[in-house]
């Protein structure tokens, strides 16, 4: 059984060899037959607007399931949260779209997995906008307990992508250990400040990389980038 379809992989499949059990081709009679009772298996499978819903929603999950390169249990719990939130009645007035998306970054945030709101709408090709408030009204409406992303794991995702050293980026995970213990992360965004913890990095690694790759790559706006790293530098000295 798997959450991610929509009558949870119990439905009937009739296969589409028409042969029976020692390998002889069917008649024409009973060819014709074999097909109307697959039209009718196909049709019963999907009979309640409910269903339609699941349907549509996990065959653009299983999509999202590559765009975002998630584990098999990430995407398990999304179909459940998706599940919960049909069953109070919360997808009413919104896109499939949007609940979906909101879903799978509630799952990803309990599973320690770093996707920010932004990469998962830009991917599901959904409003930012949007999003956030179907995430906003789902955590409410649910009373769900949302972890917050531990920025070390986002230190490396952006290392990864700008392709820094090694070196560098233990300095940065050590530096943001240093951080964590002085409570600077709390209400700052974890991209954010795990982009302006490896930008300082690489000024002290004389490793050079500009504002506006790093801001990129955290998903930040360079405004951010440097009101963090100017933060820091008041508040904790870099860390050798």
């Amino acid at each position: 059984m798997t959450l991610t379809r929509h009558d949870k992989g119990l439905s009937t499949v009739i296969g589409r060899p028409n042969k029976d059990a020692s390998g002889k081709g069917l008649d024409d009679s009973m060819k014709t037959m074999m097909q109307r009772l697959r039209t009718w298996d196909n049709r019963i499978q999907v009979s309640s607007p409910t269903e339609r819903n699941l349907a549509k929603a996990f065959q653009r999950l299983d999509t999202l399931r590559g765009k975002l390169g998630l584990p098999d249990n990430v995407i398990e719990k999304a179909a459940y949260i998706y599940r919960k939130v049909q069953q109070q009645g919360m997808i009413r007035g919104r896109s499939i779209a949007s609940t979906l998306a909101a879903s799978i970054y509630i799952a990803s945030r309990e599973a320690g997995i770093p996707r920010t709101l932004a990469e998962i709408a830009t991917l599901n090709n959904t409003s930012y906008k949007e999003l956030s408030r179907v995430y906003r009204r789902m955590v409410l409406n649910l009373d769900l307990k949302v972890p917050m992303v531990d920025p070390r794991k986002c230190i490396a995702k952006i290392a990864n992508k700008m392709r820094v050293s090694e070196k560098t980026k233990r300095h940065a995970i050590n530096y943001m250990n240093g951080v964590i213990t002085r409570e600077i992360t709390a209400g700052k965004d974890p991209m954010g400040l795990a982009g302006a913890v490896l930008y300082l990095s690489c000024i002290q690694g004389d490793e050079h990389k500009n504002q506006l790759d790093v801001a990129a790559a955290s998903g930040v706006t360079e405004i951010t980038l440097r009101n963090r790293c100017k933060e820091l530098n008041t508040k904790i000295p870099q860390l050798n």
